[in-house]
């Protein structure tokens, strides 16, 4: 299997299509990001039709890599991203941008507010929004597509009257912005990552996040044993949520983010500590915080200092010299 490409762009990348997506906005800034421009040809990115897809891409080596949304500061996590990297053959993120999103409200060229009987977008952009469409289309019927920019191609076809979506689909399909600035919560954040075949990891960085899944036991106290094993090395959480494993009722498997490396000696201790409880853990990748905000300080007898010291003192125990 390749190694994974972390220090430019891989060649190729899959993102949540069609054109014009809040994907292709963010995967813009990334290539930015990494000074991978130049050369960059029209074709070379590629747009999928849903998560699943562009995650299957990467994972037949069509695509070096896919960047897709995890997570929105307004609607939380998104579903498919999360189940798409925990089911099917291992993936691992490398990079994760952050964006943040605007809507507009487009419709082809002479169409008038009056005339809007149907909206379509993606179900977390209309979610986003419903405040702002109650008050301006209160009778409207609203459509839920596979994407803002799927929606915007679809008005553009004449199958819905408005679309909630980017001012660069919009443009891309050449309509018209009736209402601007559209969002309930004007500022919400997308937080997108780029997707990896398993390969030599990313650096540390002094400012990195770690993320993993783990499926808990169904026994009382699992989940605090699990939260107790970050807690004690001084490693802080910066999300942690549950989602169905769908074998039965009751049996979850929680996504975690922590601060930190796995190269880090606390948070590598942590994570073999989590293979030891948890029924199941896959590891999802150790990459560079888009924020760059180094983690928050750490006790001295939880750094790494400490575990080196206190794993030195334990291999003069074992071989029979003075503790």
């Amino acid at each position: 299997m390749p190694s994974a490409v972390h220090s430019t762009a891989p060649t190729r990348f899959a993102y949540l299509g069609p054109e014009g997506t809040f994907a292709e906005a963010a995967l813009r800034i990334l290539v930015t990001s990494l000074g991978t421009t130049a050369g960059r040809h029209e074709g070379q990115d590629r747009p999928a039709a849903s998560i699943a897809a562009a995650l299957d891409a990467v994972r037949a080596g069509e695509c070096a890599a896919a960047l897709v949304p995890l997570e929105n500061s307004v609607e939380g996590s998104v579903p498919a991203t999360m189940d798409g990297l925990v089911d099917g053959a291992p993936l691992v993120v490398t990079r994760e941008v952050f964006l943040e999103v605007a809507f507009v409200l487009a419709v082809r060229p002479g169409v008038a507010l009056a005339d809007v009987r149907t909206v379509a977008s993606h179900p977390h952009a209309l979610a986003q929004t419903r405040g702002r469409l109650a008050g301006l289309l209160p009778a409207a019927e609203v459509v839920p597509t596979a994407s803002t920019a799927d929606a915007a191609r679809r008005v553009a076809d004449g199958e819905h009257d408005a679309a909630v979506c980017a001012a660069i689909a919009a443009e891309r399909y050449g309509l018209t912005a009736l209402s601007t600035d559209l969002a309930d919560h004007p500022g919400a954040v997308t937080r997108f990552v780029l997707v990896e075949r398993p390969g030599a990891l990313p650096a540390p960085t002094g400012a990195d996040k770690t993320t993993v899944t783990a499926v808990v036991p169904d026994r009382t106290g699992a989940l605090l044993d699990l939260l107790t094993e970050f807690a004690v090395r001084g490693i802080s959480l910066t999300r942690i949520e549950s989602r169905p494993t769908r074998e039965r009722l009751g049996v979850y498997s929680f996504s975690i983010d922590c601060e930190g490396h796995v190269a880090d000696a606390r948070v590598g201790d942590a994570l073999a500590a989590l293979h030891r409880l948890a029924a199941e853990v896959r590891f999802l990748g150790s990459y560079p915080r888009a924020d760059a905000l180094a983690g928050k300080p750490v006790a001295d007898r939880v750094g790494d200092a400490a575990f080196a010291e206190a794993e030195a003192w334990l291999t003069r125990v074992r071989a029979g010299r003075a503790g």
